[in-house]
Order: structure tokens, then C-alpha cells, then sequence
């Protein structure tokens, strides 16, 4: 058979190249879509670009006029706007509607409630006219109080203008509550003094203040209030207390026996050894050096201060009860306060991050800011961050619930360095005060803030 074309075989080939290759190479049409489509992409952004630098520049040029608009509605329309009570805006909006309802639809009723709207709140702005003339002073007798205690506070109101002055009411916030008092007619000059107590049922943070006087119309349509003092804090503090321990203190006990590491310089003379080239020859023992004719260097007990570390955990699912967690505040405090009193150096840490420890004060300060959370952190992780940021402790507490396990105690206290004693403080209400070794680790289980000190004191023996 031949292998050659005919000559119609090789014009129909020659026909179907062109459309081959067409279908390889771009054609004329898709580059310009092309070439159009880079060119909207391109003037896109280039709108985009000098929208951006008109926004920048007109920020820049109307930023003064804005703060100016921003401060003038702050000081003239906003508190015109807040003297309107919620009930207030009810009654102006049905003013407002019956009014229109009345012109619209020729209801006389609506009309006659939209005079009604008119009158009393023309009848509310007479009540809150006037000008008071006030000298304000709020007194706290404490302004740190412990769970528990009594804090007693005052408010002395004296009538500072030239005629007297109408009854009228004082309010005192007083944390989320308010506390009202009634000021009679009081004449120039005239003083009034009101005395208040303050629930302290738990550890917080308390905002007292600002007394402001209050101006309003039977109805509570509007009401004008004026601010005469600052707000003060109230902090109640944890409840703690005071750990009895032996004359030496019970953190000294806690220590044990003194460290046996050796030292070439410090305090505690230990013995004497040969020397060695490149020790100072400031500690030669001369008088031995002339008895027996040999170099002798004196030898010292390195000496440690006490330093305690206290990693206390926030994590609520480490505890049963919100007042289990409150108990381990409490235990946190009363030691760390014993540390001052004894004069050694302190650093607590929780998993909100380290707590103030240059004074008592700001320690109880920063206790009573602590709020617990569920967290996915345990007290393995914040052991080893008290570990990892405090490395001189010479004591190491962890002070969690009753949830943890023995192992995850264990695990916790694995981050402690070696030569650091070691304790795992459990607090939960109910739980009878005892103590138990696991390894190198002390456990102590507190059930009871009272207790403490006891079981501490049996911790160090």
C-alpha cells in the first residue's frame, strides 16, 4: 500500500493546521481583554491610593473642628441630654407622636394628650431649677478593712450660700448599690452630718462616691444631679492570720539544717584546705601557714537567705466551691504576711501574673484584686512559672484546691529546683488539717484559715 497523500488529503491538513495552532497561541481578541483588564486593575488601584491620601489629608485638616464639635457637645448638649430620665424620653416621644397625630388626623384626643406631654414636662423643669451652694466632704475612717470588720464612713454637708436652702436628697454610690440621704432645710452656714456602714460580707474592691446632689420632679421625668466629691476605694482585704511559730520563727524551721554547700567567700568559716593557684590570697591562714610551712586557705559554709515563693492558683476548677478559693487567698496572705514580719524577702505569683510584694499593704492590695476564673492553665503551669522567675527561693509553696490529684501535685512541684523544700498547701472547707510526705514533697490539707498555723508548724518539724 502506498504511504503517499493525495493531493485533497493535503489541502484538507494544510486547512486544519491553522485551527490547531489557534488553539495553542492566544488570539488578538483575549490579549486586548487582557491588556483592558490590567488597565482597570491598575486605575483601580491608583482611585483606591488617592481616596486613601484624601481620607489622611481631611482627617488631618477637620481633626481640630472635630474635637471642637466633640467638646462642645460634651460640655453644652450632653448633659442637657442626661437630665432626661428614661421615663422622661417615653413622655416626650408620646408628646411628640400625639402631636402629629392630632395635626394629621384632626384628633382632638391626640392633641389634648400631646398638652398633657407639655405640661408636665414643663412642670419637671420647674423642680430641677434652682442653684444649690454645697461644701461636701466624705470621710472613710478606714479605707483598708478585713473581711469581716466594721467600715464606718461619713458625709458632712455644709449650706455655703448667703439664704437657706430647701430639703433635698444626697445619693452615695456605694460599689453597685446607692445609698440616699435626706438633707433638711438648712440654713447658711447650717451643718449636716450623716454617718453610713458598709457591708464587708467579702474580699473586694470597693467604689465609694462621688456624693452628688439630686434635683428631680415627683414623676422622675427629669433629674439633675451635680457632683460635689471624688470617688475613694474601699479595699477589703482577705482574711488572715497571725502564724505563731517557735522563737526563731516558723520560716527559719521551715528551712531545716543549713545548706552544706561549700564557698570560697562568705560569712560561716567551715574548715581549712590546701591552695590551690588562683584562690585569693586574702583568706590564707597565716598563723597556720607558719606552723606547718604550708600554703592553707580558709574554707566557708555558704549561707543562704530565706526567700519564699508562693504560687497560688486562680484557676476555679482547681476548687469545689467559691469559698474554698477564698480560704486559699486567706492562706496566701497570712503566710506572706508572716514573711514580713520576719523580715524575709517574699514573691507571689498566680496565673494573672506576679502580685506587688514591696510592703504588706501592697501585697494585701494586689490579694484583694485577684479574681479566680476557669482557666485551661492548672498549677502545674503556674509552679513553673513561680519557679522559672523566682530561681533564689529557698522555700517553694503552692497553694491550690482539693482537685488535684497527688500526681498532678507531684508533677507541679517537679519544676522546684533541687535543694528547695517543697509544699503543696490544699485549702477546701471541711477538710481535716493533716499532713503527708509524697517523696521530697510535703502536703498539707487546710480546712480551716484557723488551722493554719498548726499545720505548718507540724510541716517544719
Amino acid at each position: 500500500m502506498s504511504t503517499e497523500s493525495s493531493p485533497r488529503t493535503r489541502r484538507s491538513q494544510r486547512k486544519q493546521e491553522p485551527q490547531e495552532s489557534s488553539g495553542k497561541q492566544p488570539s488578538r481578541r483575549s490579549r486586548r481583554v487582557s491588556a483592558a483588564g490590567a488597565q482597570v486593575g491598575r486605575t483601580s488601584a491608583d482611585l483606591q491610593d488617592r481616596w486613601r491620601r484624601l481620607r489622611e489629608s481631611t482627617a488631618v485638616t477637620t481633626e481640630p473642628a472635630r474635637e471642637a464639635a466633640t467638646g462642645w457637645w460634651g460640655r453644652r448638649v450632653q448633659p442637657v441630654l442626661d437630665v432626661v430620665s428614661p421615663l422622661g424620653w417615653l413622655v416626650v416621644s408620646i408628646t411628640i407622636i400625639s402631636w402629629i397625630a392630632g395635626l394629621v388626623f384632626g384628633w382632638a384626643e391626640a392633641l389634648i394628650a400631646g398638652l398633657v406631654g407639655i405640661f408636665l414636662l414643663l412642670l419637671a423643669v420647674g423642680f430641677i431649677l434652682g442653684r444649690s451652694s454645697y461644701q461636701v466632704e466624705l470621710d472613710l475612717a478606714r479605707s483598708r478593712v478585713a473581711v469581716g470588720d466594721r467600715a464606718v464612713g461619713a458625709i458632712e454637708v455644709t449650706n455655703t450660700a448667703d439664704k437657706a436652702l430647701m430639703p433635698a436628697a444626697m445619693e452615695l454610690p456605694v460599689g453597685r448599690a446607692t445609698a440616699v440621704f435626706q438633707l433638711p432645710r438648712m440654713r447658711p452656714g447650717a451643718v449636716h452630718e450623716d454617718l453610713f456602714t458598709i457591708p464587708t460580707n467579702r474580699r473586694a474592691v470597693i467604689t465609694v462616691g462621688p456624693v452628688r446632689s439630686v434635683r428631680q420632679d415627683p414623676l422622675s421625668l427629669l433629674r439633675r444631679q451635680l457632683k460635689w466629691t471624688e470617688p475613694e476605694d474601699l479595699y477589703v482585704h482577705p482574711r488572715t492570720v497571725a502564724l505563731q511559730g517557735s522563737s526563731a520563727g516558723f520560716i527559719r524551721d521551715l528551712e531545716g539544717l543549713p545548706t552544706k554547700d561549700l564557698s570560697s567567700a562568705d560569712v560561716s568559716f567551715h574548715a581549712l584546705r590546701d591552695y590551690v593557684p588562683g584562690d585569693d590570697r586574702r583568706h590564707i591562714h597565716w598563723k597556720t601557714v607558719a606552723r606547718t610551712n604550708k600554703l592553707m586557705v580558709r574554707q566557708f559554709e555558704e549561707t543562704r537567705r530565706a526567700h519564699l515563693a508562693l504560687a497560688l492558683s486562680t484557676n476555679t476548677s482547681e476548687y469545689a466551691t467559691e469559698n474554698d478559693f477564698e480560704l486559699a487567698i486567706s492562706v496566701a496572705a497570712s503566710i506572706g504576711l508572716e514573711a514580713f514580719k520576719e523580715q524575709r524577702n517574699l514573691s507571689i505569683r498566680s496565673h494573672a501574673g506576679p502580685v506587688h510584694t514591696e510592703t504588706g499593704r501592697n501585697m494585701l492590695d494586689d490579694m484583694t484584686r485577684i479574681e479566680g476564673k476557669p482557666l485551661r492553665k492548672t498549677s502545674v503551669d503556674v509552679a513553673r512559672e513561680t519557679a522559672d522567675n523566682v530561681p533564689n527561693a529557698s522555700v517553694f509553696f503552692l497553694i491550690t484546691g482539693d482537685q488535684p490529684t497527688a500526681g498532678d501535685l507531684r508533677r507541679a512541684t517537679n519544676h522546684v529546683p533541687p535543694g528547695v523544700r517543697a509544699f503543696a498547701v490544699r485549702c477546701a472547707h471541711g477538710l481535716e488539717t493533716q499532713r503527708a510526705n509524697i517523696g521530697d514533697l510535703t502536703v498539707i490539707s487546710i480546712g480551716d484559715l484557723q488551722d493554719l498555723g498548726l499545720a505548718l508548724r507540724k510541716a517544719a518539724a
